[in-house]
């Protein structure tokens, strides 16, 4: 005997929402988290956290092809957010420069990268000393240490999460271009993936690599990871 599914009925079947094409359904809320450029390279010689400290000059345009790679790879019709962050609003207006035009940039606090309190400025070879846990391989610190007056990677992962959540909300079904940080997106990826934020920061996040994230309704899908634009 042939059973014959009406159309409701064959519209709940599950099918996987297999990515069987490299171009991605419309629809669909998705996020395009981009980290910042290469901040300046004194800057580099410290813990700049949650500081503003301005872009390299000289990368802006060494990486030019990159930009205009990015450009051309986000979505046409999108809401793109930046940190409080000069760094991230100038990655954002160089993407826009190098071919996507210009277009609306909100400000999103929440995106802002890890607060590091008093050792904010701090040389690298000093930080040792004031550590309580074990840094972690891949980041400066254990994403249960908390510094002093700052945050700990767990906090950075609870209000990014939150924030995913209700941006997610606010622009279902639609684009989102979010120039961000990369423990920020660490963040991003804890919460989707649900796994802890420790693991989390395994993920090599790389200036000017795009992570998309998409929010279904049987929940969030990881569709890129560090994906280097023009490489």
């Amino acid at each position: 005997m042939t059973v014959s599914l009406t159309r409701p009925a064959a519209q709940q079947i599950n099918q996987g929402n297999f990515l069987d094409t490299p171009q991605l359904a419309p629809g669909i809320t998705r996020f395009w988290l981009i980290r910042h450029a290469l901040v300046e390279q004194n800057a580099r010689l410290r813990l700049y956290g949650a500081l503003d400290v301005p872009l390299c000059p000289d990368s802006l345009i060494a990486q030019r092809p990159m930009y205009e790679a990015l450009a051309a790879r986000l979505p046409r019709e999108a809401h793109w957010l930046v940190s409080p962050l000069s760094r991230t609003r100038r990655t954002a207006e160089a993407i826009q420069e190098a071919g996507y035009g210009p277009v609306p940039m909100d400000v999103e606090p929440a995106l802002i990268e890890q607060n590091l309190g008093e050792w904010h400025n701090m040389p690298h070879q000093e930080l040792p000393q004031h550590l309580r846990l074990a840094p972690h391989p891949f980041w400066s610190i254990s994403a249960t240490e908390c510094p002093p007056g700052g945050e700990s990677m767990l906090d950075v992962c609870g209000r990014v999460g939150v924030t995913l959540d209700r941006l997610a909300e606010a622009y279902e079904g639609q684009n989102i271009v979010a120039v961000s940080h990369g423990g920020a997106i660490r963040a991003a990826l804890a919460h989707a993936l649900r796994i802890h934020p420790e693991t989390a920061l395994h993920f090599s996040i790389q200036n000017l690599s795009l992570t998309i994230l998409e929010r279904l309704d049987e929940g969030w899908r990881v569709v890129t990871v560090n994906e280097l634009p023009g490489i």
